[in-house]
């Protein structure tokens, strides 16, 4: 059903990641536009995408757009699209507002497809506290990790446990700078 334009941020998973899938932010807003996708802007090279379009099923638009990138670069390339509310609902909420933060607490925001839920009592915690998954809700999950203990790869992994590989993180501070650009 197409209605009034809507802005989305679309997440990509694994690009640009140690050499690999190499995907230069100006060919990725190329191909966006050409896909007819309004107000097209790139953010950081991990692949963050805000774009507007009419498309209101979230599914399709994340379908059209992940096997456009694929036939245009070669690759697969995931892709979890969320909207511009579903975004700025989160920095409202801050579920990270009680966190201390040091040089080595990093705070993460994990998208996960629609349905891929998992029963998880939450805040769940490895047990030596180096991660904790503090809050999951609308396929959306924050979690914490203290590198001074952990790894973040060990913490993805875990993730990816729990929800499986289609899933990709952010750190807070990225969503924080897709905010000001809504």
């Amino acid at each position: 059903m197409l209605g009034k334009k809507q802005k989305y941020v679309a997440f990509l998973r694994g690009i640009n990641v140690g050499g690999h899938h190499k995907v230069p932010m100006a060919e990725l807003k190329e191909v966006l536009q050409k896909m007819k996708f309004d107000n097209v802007i790139t953010l950081l090279n991990s692949g963050n995408i805000i774009f507007e379009s009419s498309e209101e099923n979230i599914d399709k638009l994340e379908t059209q757009i992940a096997k456009q990138l694929e036939r245009s670069f070669g690759f697969s390339v995931p892709t979890l699209i969320r909207t511009k509310d579903a975004i700025l609902n989160l920095i409202e909420k801050d579920p990270f507002k009680v966190i201390a933060v040091n040089k080595d607490i990093r705070l993460y925001v994990s998208f996960i497809r629609a349905g891929n839920t998992v029963n998880l009592e939450l805040p769940w915690q490895t047990k030596d506290n180096a991660y904790q998954i503090l809050h999951a809700e609308n396929e959306i999950i924050s979690s914490v990790l203290d590198l001074s203990v952990f790894q973040t790869p060990k913490a993805m992994n875990t993730l990816e446990k729990f929800y499986g590989k289609d899933i990709t993180t952010r750190n807070w501070k990225t969503i924080k700078r897709i905010e000001a650009k809504l």
